[in-house]
């Protein structure tokens, strides 16, 4: 049990946005037989004995793209939002247009400001008055959402569960299958602090988190329990993709936290029985990429190869840089004993035991959860039914960000099925809403 809670403060300390220096100190101590560091540990950063950076460099190659409405293209393109980009004729048009696009995201190709802005040819006689660039209206400067329960479709029983693989509304390419399509993961939940720090270095959501019910969301409990009483200072916020670019066809909603349910046996200086249940303080609305996630039967065991983390978290190519797209990375179940197995022969030592309330997955290079992403989903196909998805984890834990062979630890959330059916109860919520 001691190697256990060991193990769940470093891993906490590392997808967790806030360092404890006490706890640093004791796990260094811990480890005092591993080999010395030669290189310095950056501020605010858990480095143990035999810690080392490896650093790369990313030559400049001095190319330069010319930007919509420059050069050869000025008077000619003007950069506008997709919706307002006519694929078939490369136009400006003055209403939203339906036709599905595909966008292309990578960095050295945007010659417009955003990923979902477009360069389109203006038509004869100018754009005309009508057309904003951004697609919304000219005196409006905040990011839409929706706040107040409108009509919307409801959450139909038997209905979570449905990745949305090929997006909504558009597709994108160029991203080597590491961003999410807009929608693909419609449960996904961002948790985001009321009144940030602006000094706090991390992304715009301090946690993830998954959509249940239109008024519960599932999260980890280390991530909200510092707000166990404050629960009025976080909001969620659902429908999310780009937290930098809104889309204003499908406006994300944020609802605020009315309270937080803790599981019984949460164990706060770890990562054991690391569940919470956020109520919400009005339900959410149902829309094409708003929706809920299946949640696994009590005890069940899902051994998929082909399941998927969502986040904002940090990249693992590059330390401390958040993406504003929700990413996803694809990761194998491992199974316990192996995974226990390959954890002991890192430094967590022989005598590490994982934790029946844990489950794990990854050890592929590049492949991982980072910090910024605690709570947030790993969902498996159904066994049964391949085309839902299954609630299997919930990010916890991990030495490092892709390391090979050096797999992550999640909640399992099927230890705590007939916990969460028991909240969801005695609140009178439906519990239809994530049920296969």
């Amino acid at each position: 049990m001691e190697l256990v809670i060991i193990f769940a403060l470093i891993a906490g300390q590392v997808y967790s946005q806030e360092v404890n220096e006490t706890i640093i100190n004791a796990l260094l101590e811990v480890f005092s037989t591993a080999s010395p560091s030669t290189t310095t540990c950056p501020p605010g950063e858990l480095c143990l004995p035999g810690w080392q950076r490896v650093l790369t460099t990313t030559e400049d190659t001095g190319s330069y793209i010319e930007k919509c409405g420059e050069g050869g293209t000025a008077g000619k393109r003007m950069c506008v939002n997709y919706e307002f980009c006519d694929p078939l004729t490369d136009t400006v048009v003055r209403t939203r247009i339906g036709t599905r696009i595909s966008i292309d995201v990578r960095k050295n190709t945007i010659r417009c400001g955003d990923p979902l802005e477009v360069c389109c040819q203006i038509p004869e006689g100018g754009s005309g008055p009508d057309v904003n660039p951004n697609g919304s209206s000219s005196t409006t400067t905040a990011r839409p959402s929706s706040t107040a329960s409108t009509t919307r479709p409801s959450f139909a029983s038997n209905r979570c569960g449905i990745r949305n693989e090929n997006g909504i509304d558009f597709t994108i390419k160029g991203n080597n299958n590491t961003l999410a399509e807009f929608g693909e993961f419609p449960w996904m939940v961002a948790l985001i602090k009321k009144n940030p720090d602006p000094s706090d270095d991390e992304g715009f959501s301090f946690c993830g988190g998954s959509l249940i019910s239109p008024n519960a969301v599932l999260t980890a409990g280390h991530c909200v329990f510092k707000y166990k009483s404050t629960a009025e200072e976080i909001k969620v916020r659902v429908g999310e993709w780009n937290s930098k670019q809104a889309i204003t066809k499908f406006p994300y909603q944020e609802r605020n936290v009315a309270n937080i349910i803790f599981y019984k046996n949460y164990e706060r200086s770890s990562i054991l029985n690391d569940v919470a249940l956020l109520i919400l303080q009005t339900p959410v609305d149902k829309n094409e990429h708003i929706s809920t996630v299946c949640l696994p039967d009590q005890d069940q065991v899902i051994e998929s190869r082909t399941c998927f983390i969502s986040g904002w978290g940090e990249t693992v190519e590059e330390e401390g840089i958040y993406l504003d797209i929700l990413k996803k990375i694809d990761v194998p179940m491992v199974p316990a004993g192996q995974c226990q197995e390959t954890l002991r022969k890192t430094v967590l030592s022989q005598y590490f035991v994982l934790h029946d309330s844990l489950v794990c997955a990854g050890g592929e290079a590049g492949k991982d959860a980072c910090t910024g992403d605690g709570g947030s989903p790993l969902v498996c196909p159904d066994p049964s039914n391949p085309r839902r998805y299954v609630l299997t984890g919930m990010v916890a834990a991990g030495i490092g960000c892709g390391s090979q062979n050096v797999p992550s630890v999640y909640v399992k959330i099927a230890k705590f099925r007939s916990w969460i059916d028991e909240q969801m109860r005695k609140l009178n919520l439906d519990t239809n809403t994530y049920i296969l």
